[in-house]
């Protein structure tokens, strides 16, 4: 999965209009960055990716990019 592939799953996960985010976004300024979002980001990783993600990952995040960065599948 392409960064604009990854990108394009992460709107889809915070329902915003594609093309809307940038990887150095900081995501307290993503209103649509809520616990719902977060939520469908943790499914999408279970299931595009096989890894669980833990809530202290979660609140770790600042930009787009630290989301990103864990968009691989494990090695």
């Amino acid at each position: 999965m392409n960064t604009h592939e990854k990108l394009a799953a992460l709107e889809e996960c915070m329902d915003i209009e594609p093309g809307s985010l940038q990887p150095d976004m900081k995501l307290e300024d993503i209103e649509e960055w809520d616990s719902l979002a977060a939520l469908s980001y943790v499914v999408l990783m279970g299931d595009e990716f096989k890894k669980t993600v833990r809530a202290t990952q979660i609140r770790d995040f600042k930009t787009v990019q630290d989301i990103l960065d864990t968009m691989k599948p494990d090695e």
